[in-house]
């Protein structure tokens, strides 16, 4: 996926990256509630958004109309420390006065992974109403060194949805099921903004941003980014 330069902005440093989303995510925030008079956003996992999500907590922003969706979710329980839920709420939402109503993290405690995901994908089209997919505000993600991005990994099912909005995903070299926003969903966002960090990127990168399209082996192809936020040692 070819991007043009205003797509991408590069910074030296992780930390500067990090700030530079943070900010970025508070004023899209506050202008989304000036203008529609909410914000919702679907979350990503990892360290690097971890740290946007700290720095977020700092600032003064409109907790009451920001609702706070999952892009994908590992299946434990909430508890768990490899929870999605559990590290945002541990980084932002614990130390915030937001309310328990707009905060939708995936229901994994309800019954098998296929019927989790049908109800979080229920919620997702009662608060969206009969849209054809959920427009976010934003869709954060991240991308990994094997090209995955939320928990679309290489060769797996999920990667040819196109009517779902959420579904469980098997992930071979985990031996597990994984949580994921299909890539329709994930599109419908109206921003939808990528971290990359890393060395261990560089290829995964190339490969994404290569005029050669191959989405089942570099699922990040399938996204239509709006913005691009990259250390230097990623490129």
């Amino acid at each position: 996926m070819s991007q043009s330069i205003s797509d991408v902005k590069t910074y030296e440093t992780l930390p500067e990256m990090q700030m530079a989303a943070a900010d970025a995510f508070c004023e899209l925030a506050q202008a989304c509630v000036d203008k529609n008079g909410s914000f919702r956003v679907a979350l990503s996992g990892g360290s690097t958004p971890k740290r946007i999500y700290e720095l977020i907590a700092e600032r003064d922003l409109p907790w009451d109309k920001t609702h706070w969706f999952w892009g994908d979710e590992r299946n434990v329980p909430h508890e768990h420390a490899d929870s999605n839920a559990k590290m945002v709420g541990e980084a932002l939402l614990d130390r915030v006065a937001v309310p328990h109503n707009n905060v939708h993290a995936v229901p994994v405690d309800v019954g098998d992974p296929e019927t989790a995901a049908a109800a979080y994908e229920q919620a997702l089209r009662n608060a969206f109403g009969d849209e054809p997919f959920p427009t976010w505000d934003l869709q954060l993600l991240g991308m990994g060194d094997d090209a995955h991005t939320a928990s679309l990994f290489p060769g797996t099912t999920a990667l040819q949805q196109r009517e779902r909005w959420f579904v469980a995903n098997w992930v071979e070299k985990f031996d597990a099921y994984r949580y994921t926003m299909t890539a329709p969903a994930i599109n419908s966002a109206n921003q939808k903004w990528f971290l990359v960090s890393g060395i261990g990127k560089r290829d995964a990168l190339a490969k994404v941003w290569s005029e050669t399209k191959d989405p089942m082996n570099y699922p990040s192809q399938l996204i239509a980014p709006t913005r691009w936020f990259v250390t230097r040692d990623a490129t």
